[in-house]
C-alpha cells in the first residue's frame, strides 16, 4: 500500500480547516438569529424548551431535563447563548479545537435529541458529525492557533 503524499496530508488539513470555519461562522450566526429572536431571555427560552417538551419525541428522561432548564431559564438561557458564542469564535481561530469541537458534539447531541419529532433528523445530525470529524483530525492545525501551539508542545493532544 502506497504512503499518503503530503499534498493529501495538505489537502485533508485545508479540507478540515474549512469544516471548522464553517462550523464555527454557524455557531455565530445561530447565536446572533437567536439573540434577535430573544430566545436567550426567560420567555423565549422557556418558550422554546416548552415547545420541544409538549410536542418533541425525546425520552421522558430528557424531557425532565429540558424542564428543568426551562425552569432556571435566568441561568440555562444565558449559558447557551454564551456556549453558542464561545465554540462559533474558538473554532473560527481555531483554538483549542479537539475540546471544543466535542464539546460542540455534546451540545449539538442534546439540542438534536430536544427536537426529536418536531425538526428534520439530518438539521442538526450533519454539525454533530463535522464537530466529531473536527475533533478527531485536530482541524485548528491548519489557519489555526492550534498550529503554532503544536509546534510549541507537540505532546500536548489539545490541539
Amino acid at each position: 500500500m502506497n504512503n499518503p503524499s503530503p499534498n493529501s496530508f495538505r489537502s485533508a488539513m485545508t479540507g478540515m480547516a474549512i469544516m471548522r470555519i464553517g462550523l464555527g461562522a454557524m455557531f455565530l450566526y445561530v447565536f446572533f438569529e437567536n439573540l434577535r429572536k430573544g430566545l436567550y431571555g426567560i420567555d423565549g427560552y422557556t418558550g422554546l424548551i416548552n415547545y420541544y417538551i409538549e410536542n418533541g419525541h425525546a425520552p421522558a428522561l430528557w424531557k425532565n431535563i429540558m424542564s428543568l432548564a426551562a425552569s432556571h431559564a435566568t441561568v440555562a438561557g444565558p449559558m447557551q447563548a454564551v456556549t453558542e458564542f464561545s465554540f462559533g469564535v474558538l473554532l473560527l481561530i481555531g483554538l483549542l479545537t479537539r475540546p471544543v469541537a466535542l464539546a460542540a458534539f455534546l451540545f449539538l447531541t442534546s439540542l438534536w435529541i430536544s427536537e426529536w419529532g418536531t425538526a428534520w433528523i439530518w438539521e442538526l445530525l450533519i454539525p454533530m458529525i463535522a464537530a466529531f470529524s473536527l475533533m478527531v483530525g485536530g482541524a485548528g492545525r491548519k489557519w489555526g492557533i492550534d498550529a503554532k501551539l503544536v509546534r510549541k508542545y507537540p505532546r500536548i493532544p489539545l490541539w
